[in-house]
């Protein structure tokens, strides 16, 4: 049915249900496992109230480097997740990146056939107002999804 399987994960507890969820799938259909985070750039208001204010590259290259090593604890976590019942995953950190977009990309590119994401499930204004990087996956991918809630 699927044979290769892309995970998402921000490192959140609500991702880490849909973690759990993916791995337990993919190890019973004997599938692939490509496990995704993505870390977003810094964002830098160049227009209002900062008056000119501009990071300097070492303020650039700290925000990186944490987004890094964050980065690393959550794909750590997944695959001693996915080794606990004797899996391996291909891990993988997108950074400066928007996650739907480099989701979307990551499967087509890797040849997936399943995403499978979690959702807080929220709806009505609040969802409106916080996005919802699952909505933007199921809008505008062309690969299945499987939403975890």
């Amino acid at each position: 049915m699927y044979a290769n399987i892309l995970l998402s994960t921000d490192g959140s507890d609500v991702a880490r249900k849909g973690v759990k969820h993916g791995i337990a799938l993919a190890n019973a259909l004997n599938a692939k496992v490509t496990v995704i985070t993505v870390t977003e750039p810094l964002t830098v208001d160049y227009g209002s109230g900062h008056a000119g204010w501009i990071p300097s590259q070492e303020m650039f290259d700290s925000f990186d480097a944490a987004r890094k090593e964050g980065a690393g604890r959550v794909l750590d976590e997944v695959r001693a997740m996915a080794e606990q019942i004797g899996m391996s995953a291909e891990l993988l950190h997108v950074p400066n990146a928007h996650p739907a977009t480099a989701i979307i990309e990551t499967a087509k590119s890797r040849g997936c056939d399943l995403i499978v994401m979690a959702s807080h499930g929220r709806r009505g204004l609040r969802k409106l107002l916080l996005g919802s990087q699952t909505s933007e996956v199921l809008a505008d991918g062309s690969v299945p999804v499987l939403v975890v809630r």
